[in-house]
């Protein structure tokens, strides 16, 4: 997770809101790293979580990213969650949760759906001081 709050601080650097993801194997060993980049690209759909599901795909030369596991500093929303289910991640690991816009233990909780193509393990509340501390300052600096 620390890696994944690395990119998060890499993206409030950049202006973008602060959320950092990294996709590791079954070794652990890491094969994608991003940040939020929907501003920098105009691009609504350029979250960590998508970003760090194509990199890793392409490191891996195939779209099933079986054995993998995301770690995220901000709880996915139902969005990223539809990409996590198609990518076939097995675990998501995250840090703070989103009780307004996310999408796997709050709001749409896309993994509980009998339509959800899969439901990969989910670890919540990982570092999630340090990744809620980033938001929250990172908001509190746009109101002020």
């Amino acid at each position: 997770m620390d890696l994944a709050l690395n990119a998060a601080r890499a993206a409030a650097a950049a202006d973008e809101v602060p959320v950092g993801a990294i996709i590791t194997d079954a070794a652990g060993t890491v094969l994608a790293t991003a940040q939020n980049r929907t501003r920098r690209d105009n691009d609504p759909t350029a979250h960590a979580e998508v970003l760090a599901i194509r990199q890793a795909a392409a490191a891996l030369g195939q779209d099933r990213l079986n054995g993998c596991t995301l770690h995220v500093t901000l709880e996915p929303c139902a969005m990223c969650a539809g990409a996590i289910a198609h990518a076939r991640l097995d675990r998501v690991v995250y840090g703070a949760g989103d009780p307004k816009s996310g999408g796997t233990d709050h709001g749409a909780r896309v993994f509980d759906h009998p339509q959800s193509h899969h439901q990969p393990e989910v670890v919540s509340g990982v570092m999630e001081a340090e990744a809620t501390a980033l938001l929250q300052d990172f908001f509190a600096s746009k109101r002020s």
